[in-house]
């Protein structure tokens, strides 16, 4: 992977792109052609995956679609070799990172293959592992990830339950960036209930008046459209979503918006669970089924609809993998 300077100081001092080291990779891409009695359709669900949300972990690749751990490890190790995959480690100053993967040079070129297209339309450049890995934005696009791999999860275990629907930001501005940018747009579903919502992933640290601020985009985009997804603004203290809460009660009254709050004092690994607060005096913590029933007349984003505009690329991927074979772990 190419070296990068490191910034002497702000978010992108605390990272240091480490690839695998100990892995043993070839020293030419892999042959798109030979690659295809390897992968399988979960791979290949990965590849996209990757594409639409930049970077995951080791866990959050195995919450999503292997029955362990370890499965996921074997695999994803598999892949990296085979340069589908690339990966980094993250510089912590306590204890270890888990993996970190990203699309490699085989991946984007299978992806382009794909879609008909070359590898310079998918954005993908060989810097484009260390320019993740070194991004000041990378511990908020994995605070995002996180949430929404734990929220897409929950149908493995409860059925009856999930995300159906996760676009990541770079999806949700090719469709609405002219009134709004959100970090990612999803539904939850529970049993009929469903919750569509934008998700706003504050880390504390843009001022409180510029987070009001994207309030007025929200409204222009239930006014333009005639839809109205809810808004959901995820922070990572009690304390930052107290001064969130005084500071947007008001204007989301106003601007007429469903919006709730949590922080990460209280979501953990259970973001579905009852710790999201309605901006609304006395209001007490729900779950997200609460909410879709607080809130009947909440209806999902318009512009989700394949369009002529639409190819492989650009249209929503699905959050968890095809179902595999028996035979697959």
């Amino acid at each position: 992977m190419p070296a990068l300077p490191r910034p002497t100081s702000g978010p992108g001092s605390r990272y240091t792109a480490r690839a695998a080291t100990t892995r043993r990779r070839p020293n030419h891409h892999a042959n798109i052609a030979a690659l295809s009695h390897i992968l399988t359709n979960r791979d290949l669900w990965l590849v996209q995956m990757l594409h639409e949300h930049r970077v995951l972990t080791t866990h959050q690749v195995a919450r999503l679609a292997y029955t362990s751990l370890r499965s996921a490890q074997r695999r994803l190790r598999t892949l990296h070799h085979h340069t589908v995959l690339d990966s980094f480690r993250p510089l912590t100053a306590t204890g270890s990172a888990p993996e970190h993967y990203t699309l490699g040079p085989a991946g984007a070129a299978l992806l382009a293959a794909h879609a008909g297209l070359d590898t310079g339309a998918l954005g993908w450049r060989p810097t484009h592992t260390g320019r993740i890995a070194y991004s000041p934005s990378l511990g908020h696009d994995l605070g995002v990830n996180d949430l929404l791999t734990h929220l897409a999860a929950h149908t493995r275990t409860t059925p009856d339950t999930g995300l159906p629907v996760w676009l990541s930001e770079r999806s949700a501005a090719r469709r609405w960036s002219d009134l709004t940018r959100p970090d990612a747009y999803a539904h939850w579903h529970d049993g009929d209930r469903l919750l569509p919502f934008f998700l706003e992933y504050d880390t504390g640290s843009q001022p409180l008046a510029r987070v009001e601020a994207k309030l007025t985009g929200y409204a222009a985009f239930t006014t333009a459209t005639n839809t109205h997804p809810a808004l959901l603004i995820h922070t990572r203290t009690q304390s930052r979503d107290q001064a969130l809460r005084n500071r947007l009660a008001q204007s989301a009254r106003e601007l007429n918006l469903h919006v709730a709050t949590s922080s990460a004092d209280f979501t953990t690994v259970r973001p579905w669970g009852p710790w999201w607060t309605p901006l609304q005096p006395g209001a007490r913590r729900l779950t997200l089924t609460d909410l879709a029933n607080q809130w009947p007349g909440l209806s999902p984003a318009s512009g989700l609809e394949p369009t002529d505009a639409d190819n492989a690329l650009t249209l929503p991927i699905p959050p968890l993998p095809p179902a595999a074979p028996q035979a697959q772990s």
